[in-house]
Formats: C-alpha cells, sequence, structure tokens
C-alpha cells in the first residue's frame, strides 16, 4: 500500500520505532565506543566507535534518538552541537588511515540552533564534514533511519551510497518549516510533506537514494530484528562493492554522485 509523506512521517515519530542505540547490537559485533573531538567536549547526540561487522572491521557514525524523555535530553533530542559533527570527523579520519570502511546512521530533525552551538562553529563544522567526506579515502556508506532534516542529516550524508528505510524522510527543512516560511502558515505541513519530495520513493525517482531497505507492515516497530535483517544484507552488499573499488575510482564516482542532484536541461526559448 502507498503512503503519504505525512503518513510515513507519522510512523518515523512513533515513539516505539527503533533508534540506533536498538540496531548497533542487532547488527554489529565488539562495538567499542569512542568519545571527543579532541577539541572542546563530547556530543551524546552522535555516537561513534569501532565494530566488527560480519567479520569486517568498521567505524560506525551514528546520530542518537531517544526512546523516551530523559534519553532524548541526554542527547539533545539528536540534534548535535558542533563538537559532535567534529568527532565524527575525527573518527572518519581515523578510519581512513587504516582503510576501514565508514557507516552513518542518520536520524536527526537537524543541527542544534543555539546560541552557544553558533559560537563554537556550527556552520564551519557542517561544511569542515562536507568538504572532508567528499575526499575521504575510505568506503563511505549512508544510512536514513527515519528522519534526516537540513544539514544536520547531510553533514553525515556525503557518501558512496546513500540507502533510506522504507519509511524514512530526507529533507533540506521540515514540512512545518517549510509551510510557516512558505506561506506563513504551519498548518499546512502536510501539503508541504508531500510538495517538498521527501519519501525514499521520491528521493530514489530523483537520484538522490540509492537503495531503499524494506520495513515490516506498519513500521520498524513492529519488528525491530527483521528491519535489522534487512539493513545487514543491504549493509553487506554495499561494502563488497565500494571495498573492491580503488580509490581514485571511488572518489571521482562519489564526487559525480553528487554532482548529478539537481541536474537540469535548459531549452532555447522562442527569441533564439
Amino acid at each position: 500500500m502507498s503512503l503519504s509523506a505525512s503518513e510515513r512521517i507519522a510512523i518515523i515519530h512513533n515513539k516505539a520505532r527503533p533508534t540506533i542505540s536498538d540496531y548497533i547490537p542487532l547488527l554489529f559485533d565488539e562495538f567499542c565506543e569512542l568519545h571527543g573531538d579532541r577539541l572542546y567536549r563530547d556530543d551524546p547526540a552522535i555516537l561513534g566507535g569501532l565494530a566488527n561487522f560480519r567479520g569486517m572491521p568498521v567505524t560506525v557514525i551514528a546520530q542518537v534518538k531517544g526512546r523516551n524523555l530523559e534519553e532524548n535530553k541526554k542527547s539533545n533530542f539528536a540534534m548535535p552541537h558542533p563538537e559532535g559533527y567534529r568527532k565524527a570527523l575525527r573518527l572518519a579520519r581515523q578510519a581512513e588511515k587504516f582503510h576501514r570502511p565508514v557507516v552513518c546512521f542518520i536520524d536527526t530533525p537537524g543541527a542544534f540552533c543555539g546560541i552557544a552551538a553558533e559560537e563554537r562553529g556550527q556552520g564551519e563544522a557542517i561544511a569542515r564534514n562536507l568538504l572532508e567526506f567528499f575526499r575521504l579515502k575510505t568506503p563511505v556508506i549512508s544510512i536514513v533511519l527515519g528522519e534526516g532534516s537540513s544539514g544536520g542529516a547531510l553533514a553525515l550524508g556525503v557518501c558512496d551510497e546513500l540507502a533510506m528505510l522504507e519509511n524514512a524522510v530526507y529533507t533540506v527543512i521540515s514540512p512545518r518549516g517549510c509551510a510557516s516560511i512558505l506561506w506563513k502558515d504551519a498548518s499546512r505541513e502536510k501539503e508541504a510533506a508531500e510538495r517538498l519530495r521527501i519519501t525514499a520513493g521520491d528521493l530514489s525517482e530523483l537520484g538522490i537514494c540509492d537503495a531503499i531497505i524494506p520495513e515490516p507492515a506498519g513500521g520498524a516497530h513492529n519488528n525491530p530484528q527483521q528491519t535489522a535483517e534487512n539493513i545487514s544484507g543491504y549493509l553487506y552488499q554495499a561494502l563488497q562493492k565500494f571495498m573492491q573499488k580503488e580509490v581514485a575510482i571511488l572518489l571521482e564516482s562519489r564526487y559525480n554522485k553528487f554532482r548529478k542532484i539537481g541536474e537540469f536541461l535548459e531549452t532555447p526559448g522562442p527569441e533564439a
């Protein structure tokens, strides 16, 4: 059954929807969390560390959503500060040094927009990640687990292949924010959700999403184990494919992947 964008948003906002804390023990062995950006502090909104995936060492970087108020307060409701993005970049560079693939899990309403975050260089931290991930000499796979909004999501979205869970959304702005800016009417968020074309199916048609990972009927919360198995199957195939590529080809393909986004053709007007 085809669902609208607003219906899929309702599914990913279900409080029982699995988070990265649920998926890590189902996907990886021997996960060892690493902390801190070596510049300011640790940011619990981004989880990072080393793990084994089917016998292959990988670096895992993920945005952390909570399942209740206390967990969400601890992780700042999955809204990273600049030190979170700097931690992610530190771990990605470490992965490059040892030629470990990087697996990013995106699940955020956006980067934290508080004054302190801006004072510590939120915009620069996101921009730095965009630049450095483009030239990272090791495979990068990004998976959108639920909500991927704004530059806070894109900072972990520069990759060789972007996959989305079936009900996930990936967008430059939330539908409510879009409706508030475009029409000065937040109540039109459902209309904005459809017009933005933010679902996995929409983004696959646009060439932004490279793979759609199936979810159980009704959403991932109905069978987290099955969802994890689907993610694992996709991830294994993707890593096998990209680990065999030469670095020069990997970087060129990554560059071309993003150069094609927003591509359009102009036709001469009548005056021509």
